[in-house]
């Protein structure tokens, strides 16, 4: 965690004590090198630190290419932050989507306090048809795309039941089972107004559905019979599934998102010929030596997976959670949950693990953003409205995703531009596309050293000035 420096604080005599600095540049600023300094002082002692920061002739846009879905729990942040107020959780609320923004993050959703309100009147003694209340939901929908620059968010879509290699919940859907005409009526109406709406706001790319997590080969026929079912309801809307590819499973998602040691680049090449679609995501696994979410891990490591993201021509990045902050099962006594500065590890919860069994997943998983220290043991003594508290995980997140979007923009300026530069221009910045073996030479091979990433980040930020000046 990065606590934010509020004032003086005390420190330990003959240890260093790092500090993490963060520079902004206003959208406007003109491009060129700006020189400051910071002074350090303290008990006989002060010190003057040199800071150079060098700003591009060109801007990042506000909305970023490669897609982001990432778990996030209100409910922990107003238990630890002990806010019942319903203004106040929103206040706090949009301090949390601020920081999300900030590093081009999307949560699963963005209107957490503004549920989709739908009723099921009676027409004949059935209810088949849905009414749809979308002024609260959509308001907050259009603030998390529109405002924070949120590019993506999970849809819910009820009767389809779900689950995960564990368990799972058989369809069912205004007590009719999914054999009845009266859910298929239901069902359909649903999803075909659903999507409709998308469509009217202009939602449609940004919607996937993602009902079942992990599938066994056990599952795959019952995961394909729910998206069979919602394909032919809604087949505009993105239908996601967390799995590699597999024979038994073509024809059911159009987002594929297997976990990162899982990613096979044939298959995926041949589903793309079809218009699908390829996230990845890391959690609990994959381990060492694979690029992860760990703390105990080099730094660079969520950085460089971007770069392996960029590499593989993946669209997307999915992380289950972002605030995990507490396990009920390591954990199971309501009034003492985990503190996260003080317990690192993600333990195990669900999958029927047993009340104070302690399963590690490992030290970090799906914990990116910690409570404000105040709140770190969910005890304070008042309600703590301040956002959360960022960590280098996080911030080698944002880096990473900046990184991918330089090269974007580096792809689509040669694409447009192409006819208007010499032919050593082109092989320039073409090479420059392709992802150096001192970065990433495999899914195993990989720089722990920043160096290489930002000398490359730089070639291709003067790369892309180049190009933004040819007419």
């Amino acid at each position: 965690p990065l606590p934010p420096l509020k004032g003086p604080i005390d420190l330990e005599a003959n240890k260093n004590q790092p500090f993490w600095v963060r520079v902004k540049a206003p959208r406007d600023v003109p491009a060129g090198t700006y020189k400051g300094s910071l002074s350090l002082q303290g008990q006989d002692y002060s010190a003057d630190v040199p800071l150079s920061v060098e700003v591009y002739d060109f801007v990042l846009p506000d909305r970023m290419t490669c897609t982001t879905a990432f778990g996030f729990s209100p409910s922990n942040v107003f238990r630890y932050q002990k806010v019942t107020d319903a203004e106040q959780r929103r206040q706090v609320i949009d301090k949390y989507w601020a920081s999300f923004s900030t590093h081009h993050i999307s949560p699963y959703d963005p209107s957490p306090l503004d549920d989709l309100k739908v009723t099921w009147p009676r027409i004949d003694g059935e209810q088949i048809k849905p009414v749809f209340d979308w002024t609260a939901w959509d308001a907050a929908m259009a603030r998390g795309i529109d405002y924070y620059h949120f590019n993506s968010f999970r849809l819910s879509i009820p009767g389809l039941g779900g689950g995960t290699f564990h368990a799972r919940r058989e369809p069912e859907l205004l007590g009719y089972s999914e054999d009845k005409p009266q859910y298929k009526a239901a069902f359909s109406a649903y999803c075909h107004e659903v999507q409709e709406h998308l469509r009217e706001k202009g939602w449609l790319d940004e919607a996937y559905v993602y009902w079942f997590d992990e599938p066994d080969p056990k599952d795959y026929q019952f995961v394909m019979n729910g998206f069979g079912k919602l394909k032919e309801a809604a087949p505009d809307i993105n239908r996601m599934l967390t799995e590699q590819v597999d024979p038994n499973l073509v024809g059911g998602p159009n987002i594929w998102c297997p976990v990162s040691n899982n990613y096979k680049n044939e298959p995926a090449e041949e589903r793309r010929k079809y218009g699908e679609k390829f996230w990845w995501y890391v959690c609990t696994g994959p381990k060492a030596p694979y690029c992860t979410l760990f703390i105990d891990h080099p730094g660079t490591e969520l950085r460089v997976w971007l770069w392996q993201t960029w590499q593989r021509k993946i669209d997307g990045i999915l992380v289950w959670q972002s605030n995990y902050w507490t396990s009920s099962a390591a954990y199971p006594d309501a009034n003492q949950p985990q503190n996260p500065y003080a317990d690192p590890m993600g333990w195990r919860s669900g999958y029927s693990t047993p009340d104070g069994e302690k399963k590690p997943w490992g030290n970090g998983d799906g914990r990116f953003i910690y409570p404000p220290e105040a709140a770190a043991d969910a005890h304070p003594s008042g309600p703590v409205l301040d956002g959360p508290v960022d960590s280098i995980r996080w911030e080698m997140l944002r880096d990473g995703i900046e990184d991918y979007e330089y090269l974007a923009i580096l792809k689509k300026l040669l694409e447009g531009k192409k006819d208007k530069i010499t032919a050593d221009q082109r092989q320039e910045c073409a090479v420059l596309l392709d992802v150096p073996q001192d970065i990433a030479r495999d899914m195993t091979t990989f720089t722990k050293d920043p160096a290489p990433i930002e000398a490359r980040r730089d070639r291709v930020a003067r790369a892309i000035v180049l190009l933004s000046i040819v007419r």
